[in-house]
C-alpha cells in the first residue's frame, strides 16, 4: 500500500495510507489528507490511482505544486518523490511504512511478540525495496517471480513456494497457471501443481481473500480435500493478486514438516507483497507485451513499406507499382496530393531506386524562395549580374547535374519562370543571370504540388505546354483518412522513432486513442499527424497516450456566445489549422486564404498572447 508522509512544522511527521482510487488533499477537513497549513489550498490536488500508477493533479489553480523542486500541474509520482503543496512538505513512497510504525509507538515498553512482528515487518519492507532494485535490472517476468518467491520463502520459512498467474489465453478463462516454482534451496520445481493444494488456491480465487492453514490435515474446511491427503501437507498460506479489483494470480508457501508455522502477522505481511508484487508484475507484463508489439510491429513494417514510405492499402500499393515502373528511367513525374501527404519522400525514393542513385538529389521549393530571387536560385548568376551578386554562383540545376532536382510546389512558379523553366526541361541547358553562355545539366525532374494544376491551366495560371512536360507520368497519393489500416501503423512507427529521440516515457497508445485517430480526419495528413505526436510525446508523463495528448477527446458541449465572437473563434482556428497544413509556412497561408500575409501575423501574435494560459494545448509553429 502506497503511502504520503506529511512533515509539519515542529512536530513528528505523519503517515497517510492511499487506499482508494481517488485521494483528496488540502485544508478543508472534509479532505482525505488534511494538511492544515495556510497556504495550502482548500481543496489542492488529488491522487489518481488506475492500478498501476500514482497520478497527482491540480484541483485549485491557484494552489502552488512543486515536486522534487519543480513546478507541476500534473505528476506521475514515483518511489521517493518529494511534494510541496504550498509550504506544506510531503514525501511519496510506494511501499507500506503503516505496520512498521504501528510497532514503535509503543516504546520502549514493547514485548518479545511485537518485537518479533516489528522485525518481520522491517524485513518484509527491505525484501521489497531489494525486488523493486531487480525490476530495474531484470527483462524478464520469470526472473522476477523466481526472485520473489525467493524472498517470500527466506522470510517465512516455508520450505516452497508457487507463483500462479491466471491466463485466459490458456486453457478453461481464469483458470490460474503456475508460472514459478522454487524450494528454500532456491531450485525450480519442475512440476509446480505437484507442491500445492488445488483446493486452496481455487477458494483464494474465488473468494479473492489470503487463507492461512495450521494443520491442512486436520483442518475442517481442506482435511478431505485429495491433494491435501496425497501430499500431506501441513502448514499453508496463500493470498490473491489483485489488480483493479481483478484476480490476476496467486501467491502460495507451504511446509509439510511443520505445523502452525505460519502466523496473522505473515499472513498480513504476505497480503502486503502481494499487494506490491501485483503492481511490479503488471509493469513487468506490461513492458513484455510492448516489446512484444514493438516485434509484431517491426515484421508487419518490413510487409507493409516501400523504401522509408510506409503503406499497404490498395492505393499506396498503385504507387509503388508505378514507382518502380517509372524509376530506373529518365522521363519526369509528376506528384500530386494534398500537403503533408509525403511527395518529398516518393521523390527522394524514385532517386533512390534510379541509375542516378550516385548523384545529387536537389530540392527547390518554389513557393518558398522570392519571385525576384527564384531565377538566380534555379539558373546562377554571374559576378556582377546584380546588386549584391559579388562572385559567381551556380543554381539549382548545375547543382542537380548527373542527378535529380525535385521541384516542390511546382504551381507556384510565376508565368515567366514557368517560360524560361520549359525552356531548359525541353534543351536540358540553362542560362545564368547576366551571362550569355548556356550550360549543359545532365538532370531528371521531378515535381510536385497540392494544387489542381488542370484548373490553373484553365485559368491562365500555368502553362500547358509545361504541365505536359512535367507529367509524363503521375503518381497521386491518397490523403491519410483514406488509407485504412495504414494510419495505426505510420503512427505507431513514428512514436517508436520519436519517443526514443524524445527521451519520452510514453511506449504506446491507448485503444482510445488509437480509436481517435483513426477516426479524426487529419487534414494536414502525415505531416499533422507527425506534429501532434511531438507535441504529445514531450508533454505526457505517461507510459500510453490518449486521446486528450493529441487533442482529439470527445465532443465539447457546444456553449452559446455572441455571433460576433464565434465568427472570430472560427477563423483564428481555422487560420491556424491551415497554417499548420503548410508546416507553418505564413507566407504559403496567406497566398491559400486569400488574405495579406500580415493578418496572418495578427493572428499569431493573438495565440502568442494567450499561450501562458492555454501552454499545455499550444503548438509551435514556424516558417518551414
Amino acid at each position: 500500500m502506497a503511502t504520503l508522509r506529511y512533515y509539519p512544522p515542529n512536530r513528528e511527521s505523519v503517515i497517510y495510507a492511499i487506499h482508494k482510487p481517488i485521494v483528496t488533499i488540502g485544508r478543508e477537513p472534509g479532505n482525505d489528507i488534511h494538511l492544515p497549513d495556510l497556504d495550502v489550498a482548500e481543496h489542492h490536488v488529488q491522487i489518481l490511482f488506475d492500478g498501476r500508477d500514482f497520478q497527482l493533479e491540480e484541483i485549485d489553480k491557484r494552489g502552488e505544486i512543486l515536486i522534487n523542486g519543480k513546478k507541476k500541474r500534473r505528476a506521475r509520482l514515483v518511489h521517493g518523490d518529494r511534494v510541496q503543496l504550498g509550504s506544506a512538505q510531503l514525501s511519496f513512497s510506494i511501499f507500506s511504512e503503516l505496520a512498521a510504525i504501528g510497532f514503535t509507538e509503543s516504546g520502549g515498553n514493547e514485548d518479545a511478540s511485537s518485537r518479533i512482528g516489528r522485525e518481520i515487518d522491517v524485513a518484509g519492507v527491505r525484501r521489497l525495496q531489494s525486488f523493486s532494485e531487480k525490476l530495474m535490472t531484470s527483462r524478464s517476468v520469470d526472473e522476477l517471480l523466481e526472485a520473489l518467491l525467493d524472498d517470500i520463502i527466506e522470510i517465512t520459512g516455508a520450505g516452497r513456494g508457487v507463483v500462479l498467474l491466471v491466463d485466459p489465453s490458456e486453457g478453461e478463462p481464469g483458470q490460474p497457471r503456475v508460472r514459478a516454482a522454487r524450494n528454500v534451496k532456491r531450485d525450480a520445481l519442475v512440476d509446480g501443481t505437484g507442491a500445492l493444494s488445488d483446493s486452496i488456491v481455487r477458494q483464494v480465487i474465488e473468494t479473492r481473500r489470503p487463507i492461512i492453514v495450521s494443520d491442512a490435515l486436520t483442518d475442517t474446511t481442506f482435511g478431505k480435500s485429495e491433494s491435501v491427503i496425497a501430499l500431506k501437507l501441513s502448514s499453508v498460506m496463500c493470498v490473491p493478486l489483485l489488480n483493479q479489483g481483478d484476480v490476476i494470480g496467486a501467491l502460495y508457501v507451504g511446509n509439510d514438516q511443520i505445523k502452525s508455522l505460519f502466523n496473522r502477522k505473515q499472513l498480513d505481511l504476505l497480503t502486503i507483497l502481494a499487494a506490491q508484487a501485483s503492481l511490479i508484475l503488471q509493469n513487468a507484463m506490461l513492458v513484455t507485451a510492448l516489446r512484444a508489439d514493438k516485434e509484431k510491429l517491426s515484421a508487419e513494417l518490413s510487409q507493409k513499406h516501400f523504401g522509408e514510405i510506409i503503406g499497404s492499402c490498395p492505393s499506396m500499393m498503385e504507387v509503388f507499382r508505378k514507382l518502380q515502373r517509372v524509376a530506373t528511367t529518365d522521363i519526369s513525374v509528376l506528384i500530386t496530393g494534398e500537403t503533408g501527404t509525403g511527395k518529398e519522400l516518393i521523390a527522394r525514393e524514385l532517386h533512390r531506386s534510379s541509375h542516378r542513385v550516385r548523384g545529387p538529389f536537389v530540392t527547390v521549393n518554389c513557393g518558398a524562395i522570392p519571385e525576384n530571387l527564384m531565377e538566380s536560385e534555379m539558373f546562377g548568376h554571374v559576378k556582377g549580374a546584380f546588386t549584391g551578386a559579388i562572385a559567381s554562383r551556380p543554381g539549382k540545376f548545375q547543382q542537380a547535374d548527373t542527378g535529380t532536382l525535385f521541384l516542390d510546389e511546382v504551381g507556384e512558379l510565376t508565368p515567366q519562370l514557368q517560360v524560361k523553366l520549359l525552356r531548359a526541361i525541353q534543351e536540358r541547358t540553362v542560362t545564368r543571370v547576366g551571362d550569355s553562355r548556356s550550360e549543359k545539366c545532365d538532370i531528371r525532374i521531378v515535381a510536385a504540388t497540392n494544387r489542381n494544376l488542370e484548373e490553373m491551366i484553365k485559368t491562365g495560371e500555368f502553362r500547358e505546354d509545361l504541365y505536359y512536360r512535367l507529367n509524363v507520368v503521375n503518381l497521386w497519393l491518397p490523403p491519410l483518412r483514406e488509407r485504412g489500416d495504414d494510419l495505426n501503423i505510420i503512427a505507431k512507427s513514428l512514436l517508436a522513432k520519436y519517443a526514443e529521440e524524445l527521451k519520452s516515457p510514453v511506449r504506446g497508445f491507448s485503444p482510445q486513442a488509437l480509436a481517435a485517430i483513426r477516426k479524426y480526419p487529419w487534414p494536414g495528413n502525415v505531416r499533422q499527424l507527425e506534429n501532434r505526436l511531438k507535441k504529445a510525446l514531450v508533454l505526457c508523463e505517461r507510459n500510453l497516450l490518449g486521446p486528450e495528448d493529441f487533442d482529439l477527446g470527445g465532443q465539447e458541449t457546444l456553449t452559446i456566445v455572441p455571433l460576433e465572437k464565434a465568427k472570430e473563434e472560427f477563423q483564428r482556428k481555422y487560420v491556424l489549422e491551415v497554417l499548420e497544413r503548410n508546416n507553418g509556412n505564413r507566407t504559403q497561408t496567406a497566398r491559400d486564404l486569400g488574405v495579406d500575409p500580415r493578418t496572418i501575423f495578427r493572428y499569431l501574435e493573438r495565440e502568442s498572447q494567450a499561450m501562458p494560459s492555454q501552454a499545455p494545448g499550444a503548438e509551435s509553429r514556424t516558417d518551414g
